[in-house]
C-alpha cells in the first residue's frame, strides 16, 4: 500500500484545509497579484501547441496560463477539491485526479511523450519519503525523448536539494539548467529555493 503523503495528512486533519487553499488563491488572483511566474517560464522554454503535464496541479493556476497560451495540458493531482476547482475555474485543460505516486496515464488513455512536465508548488516535498522516485520515475517514463521536466519547491521542507537532485539522477533524470527562483536567478550553495529543469537520459 503507497504511505500517505503530507497532503492526505494535512486535509485528514483539516477537512476544510483544501477549500480554503482554492479560496486563497481565488482571492490573489482577484488582487492582481502575479500566480503565473512558474508557467511563464515553461512557455520560454516550449514551442507553441506543445504537449504540458502539470503534475501535482492544484487548483490549476500554472495548467490554465499554459493551455490559454496555446499549449496543450493535462494536470494530475491527488485532491479531488482542488481537482474540482481547476475545472470550474480553468476549463480546457484535462484535470484528472491521480496519485503521481502511482500515475498511470495509459490508463486514462492519455499517452506518453510530453514535452515538459512542470511541478511546481513545493508538490515534492508535499511526497511521501518512501514514494519520492516512485515519482520521479513515472514522470520519467511519460516525458518526450527530447522533453523537460522543471521541479520547483524550497528549502526546510523535509527533502534536501541534494537528495532530490540524486533521487533525480537514479531514476533517469540529469539536470540542465538549476536555478534559485522562477525569474532565472542562478543557484547558489545558500538558494533557499531550488528550480531545476532536468532532461531525461
Amino acid at each position: 500500500m503507497t504511505e500517505q503523503n503530507a497532503w492526505q495528512r494535512m486535509t485528514e486533519e483539516d477537512p476544510e484545509h483544501s477549500a480554503a487553499y482554492v479560496q486563497r488563491f481565488r482571492t490573489l488572483a482577484e488582487q492582481g497579484m502575479d500566480l503565473v511566474g512558474e508557467a511563464r517560464l515553461v512557455d520560454a522554454m516550449l514551442p507553441r501547441g506543445s504537449r504540458v503535464l502539470d503534475a501535482g496541479c492544484g487548483p490549476g493556476r500554472v495548467g490554465a496560463y499554459l493551455h490559454e497560451v496555446g499549449h496543450e495540458v493535462v494536470g494530475v493531482d491527488a485532491d479531488p477539491v482542488l481537482i474540482a476547482a481547476a475545472e470550474e475555474d480553468h476549463p480546457g485543460p484535462r484535470w484528472l485526479v491521480g496519485d503521481l505516486a502511482e500515475l498511470d496515464l495509459r490508463a486514462q488513455g492519455i499517452d506518453a511523450g510530453f514535452d515538459a512536465i512542470v511541478c511546481a508548488g513545493n508538490v515534492m516535498t508535499f511526497v511521501a519519503e518512501s514514494t519520492r522516485t516512485d515519482v520521479l520515475r513515472h514522470l520519467r517514463d511519460v516525458v518526450a525523448g527530447d522533453g523537460r521536466a522543471v521541479f520547483g519547491f524550497g528549502a526546510g521542507r523535509g527533502y534536501e536539494f541534494d537528495a532530490f537532485l540524486a533521487d533525480a539522477g537514479a531514476t533517469g533524470w540529469a539536470p540542465d539548467l538549476l536555478l534559485s527562483t522562477w525569474d532565472l536567478r542562478p543557484f547558489t550553495p545558500d538558494a533557499d529555493f531550488l528550480v531545476a529543469v532536468l532532461r531525461p537520459v
